[in-house]
């Protein structure tokens, strides 16, 4: 399956309109959280970063956030709807966030600090505080992303529950099972809330 390989004209005959528009922008959102973790990883290449340790360590948090991409674009086109690759996803993305969102405060406090007693980099102060501020606009946009993320990741698991009646059998929710499941009892409510 290629890039566009979630992206069908149509919905599937099991899917809403609105999970299907949900899907569509959570792989959307995915794509573009990849092509930012691309772009970041060779923006602190250019940096000549490598011999560093936190340069290595500045590579190998976007490629992790590469692999949570992947592993959410799977989550989405997983037929099977399987919990491993949304858990996956969920796990990789907090992380990332939390990290995303730490380096890219670093990197707008302390960019001359970062980059000379940290990084180590060998391109002039000046070009690399410019290199490494384009990489904390990049974190910050793909924290975001990531949050954003998240929670169309919550809404897609939702909707997958709901359209299969609250079971992995299938069926739909009706007014009548949900009273059934809560015992009937809505004659104890407030007036408010009786149905």
């Amino acid at each position: 399956m290629g890039i566009g390989g979630g992206f069908s004209s149509a919905p599937s005959s099991e899917m809403t309109i609105s999970h299907f528009r949900t899907h569509k922008v959570f792989l959307l959102c995915n794509y573009l959280v990849l092509g930012l973790a691309s772009s970041c990883i060779f923006l602190t290449i250019s940096l000549r970063l490598l011999p560093s340790l936190c340069g290595l360590a500045l590579i190998l948090l976007h490629a992790l956030t590469i692999i949570g991409a992947v592993s959410g674009c799977a989550a989405a086109n997983n037929t099977s709807r399987s919990g491993k690759w949304y858990a996956t996803h969920m796990v990789s993305t907090v992380l990332t966030a939390i990290f995303q969102g730490s380096v890219a405060v670093l990197i707008f406090t302390r960019t001359s600090d970062f980059l000379v007693g940290g990084l180590k980099s060998y391109v002039k102060e000046e070009d690399g505080a410019v290199i490494l501020r384009m990489i904390g606009g990049l974190c910050i946009t793909m924290f975001c992303l990531e949050w954003v993320l998240m929670g169309l990741a919550f809404s897609l698991r939702y909707y997958d529950y709901v359209e299969r009646g609250g079971n992995t059998s299938g069926g739909t929710v009706t007014l009548g099972a949900v009273r059934k499941s809560l015992g009937g009892g809505d004659k104890d409510w407030p007036w408010p809330f009786q149905v």
